[in-house]
């Protein structure tokens, strides 16, 4: 069963009925595949084909960090960055376990891992007032991608800011390397300023010409954070566009398929029970996808490799 990025799902059997997590995702944007029927299973236990019966979706809970700039450059991102972190903390499951972590010239842990969504929220509105006017955002990721490392299973960063950097000790490149070789991490980057700069002509209360050009790169950065992790990358303009990008962020990442069947073989005898989990076409042939421009595209089914049947209770 290919499992490419290591993460654990769980597999919950009640024999004679056996339900299966699965996740389909494409192998460049870690994006779910949705839209997939029962006849699109093929369930292999022990190499014996199963009858399938019931797929639905259903939503997982996430483990992610909110990375938020917070300095004092320009009202117009602290705004932004504020409406934006409160329409995700808005987003929020119970179950959801998230960190809140903002930055200048260093970061600054306002919350650890927690579920509690209160401890969130009041993290958010302790930012009261910017400190310093320097945005250290290649230390900031990095800082966070060592602490996300430290724990198992996929998780996503969620980085709120302009894109700027001034005084960091790490560079572009070590930066994008350090993305690169961190396995399990997706990266969602969210813009801000975006309206300043539209109505100053990309000068977002700074001067024109190369503050134009350090606009273009901030938000270059932004986007290759989130493309090398398989994330994606907004700009809004509007403070009503953030329910739009978080459903599209919570569509990409919360979702799985649930499959249940009732093995062939409904005998509790504690053994242990090999299963494959394949995607067949109307035909019962491999499953081929393509994306908006007809093109193949690759796709991981991940899943519990097995499970034991139980023994009965004496």
């Amino acid at each position: 069963m290919k499992n490419p990025e290591g993460q654990t799902f769980s597999l919950r059997v009640d024999v004679p009925i056996v339900s299966l997590d699965v996740n389909v995702i494409l192998d460049k944007t870690h994006q779910f595949v949705p839209g997939l029927k029962p006849a699109n299973f093929l369930i292999l236990e022990d190499g014996v084909e199963q009858q399938v019966d019931s797929v639905r979706i259903t939503q997982t809970p996430i483990t992610a960090v909110m990375l938020l700039e917070f300095a004092s450059t320009n009202y117009s991102y602290i705004r932004d960055m504020f409406n934006t972190s409160v329409s995700f903390y808005h987003s929020l499951q119970p179950k959801d376990y998230v960190a809140v972590i903002s930055f200048d010239m260093k970061t600054h842990i306002l919350t650890d891992f927690t579920n509690n969504k209160d401890q969130i929220a009041e993290s958010l509105r302790s930012m009261m007032i910017p400190t310093f006017s320097e945005v250290n955002t290649f230390d900031a990721l990095y800082e966070t991608l060592d602490r996300t490392s430290r724990i198992e299973g996929r998780k996503y960063i969620i980085l709120i800011g302009s894109g700027r950097d001034t005084f960091s000790k790490i560079t572009l490149d070590k930066i994008l390397a350090k993305v690169k070789a961190t396995p399990n991490v997706t990266i969602f980057t969210i813009g801000t300023g975006a309206l300043a700069n539209e109505l100053g002509g990309g000068r977002g209360g700074m001067g024109a010409g190369m503050a134009q050009m350090n606009t273009l790169q901030a938000q270059n950065q932004l986007k290759t954070f989130a493309s090398m992790t398989g994330g994606m990358y907004f700009y809004p303009i509007f403070q009503g566009e953030l329910p739009d990008i978080f459903s599209e962020i919570n569509n990409s990442i919360r979702n799985e398929y649930v499959v249940t069947y009732k093995p062939t073989n409904n005998k509790n005898d504690g053994t242990y029970r090999h299963v494959k989990v394949l995607l067949v076409d109307n035909e019962g042939k491999p499953l081929k996808m393509q994306d908006e421009k007809q093109k193949p595209v690759k796709y991981s089914v991940i899943a519990r490799d097995g499970y034991n049947a139980k023994r009965p209770v004496e």
